[in-house]
């Protein structure tokens, strides 16, 4: 047994729809880019972090946010961690993100690098004392894929397109590798993210 359904053999099936066909589409990218991104050396992807972590500092000096919604690496997301470091150092209020329903926007709880940290029900890392604040007024937002309209490929839950419908909305920064860089076509509920950063720009 492989899991998948089987395929009907009568000739009267239904061709699939747009919206299945679109739905489909983005689900072999996202097993491609998943796939991609595995495949990046360890000590190259140490280096594209660096970079990428100094291209947020440069911006956050920039235009000096007082608080910053961040993540923590999932599937080989950039991993940040020396910028969270140096941003708290700097006196920048940090905040995770927190799954607080299905089908909901997210949360987000005060966080300092180095506390103690739990998995939540999703496996996500959470801070294990949940300080809930508000909305920060800028978000680094991982992207497993992202187009040249600025338009973010996710895992498909929408958790960031749901907390940024509500406004005032926050800035935000999408965090990519540069080979991530795809060809897709943003749906209607998708969400352009303010700014890009990757290893190159």
């Amino acid at each position: 047994m492989t899991g998948h359904s089987r395929i009907p053999c009568a000739s009267t099936a239904q061709p699939a729809s747009p919206s299945a066909e679109a739905k489909s589409d983005k689900l072999a990218l996202r097993r491609e880019l998943a796939a991609l991104r595995a495949c990046i050396d360890p000590a190259r992807k140490a280096a594209w972090d660096a970079a990428i972590g100094e291209r947020l500092m440069a911006w956050w000096r920039a235009q000096p946010v007082p608080a910053l919604g961040v993540y923590w690496p999932l599937r080989g997301e950039a991993d940040l961690s020396l910028a969270y470091v140096e941003l708290a150092q700097q006196g920048v209020r940090l905040a995770l993100p927190v799954v607080l329903a299905r089908d909901a926007a997210l949360g987000f709880a005060d966080w300092q690098p180095g506390e103690a940290m739990l998995k939540d029900a999703m496996g996500v890392a959470v801070p294990a004392s949940r300080r809930m604040v508000a909305l920060p007024p800028a978000l680094l937002v991982p992207c497993l894929g992202f187009n040249q309209d600025r338009f973010r490929l996710g895992y498909g839950g929408g958790y960031y397109d749901r907390t940024l419908e509500h406004t005032p909305r926050p800035f935000t920064l999408g965090i990519a590798y540069a080979c991530q860089a795809a060809q897709f076509t943003g749906a209607a509920h998708d969400v352009a993210l303010d700014r890009i950063i990757t290893e190159l720009g």
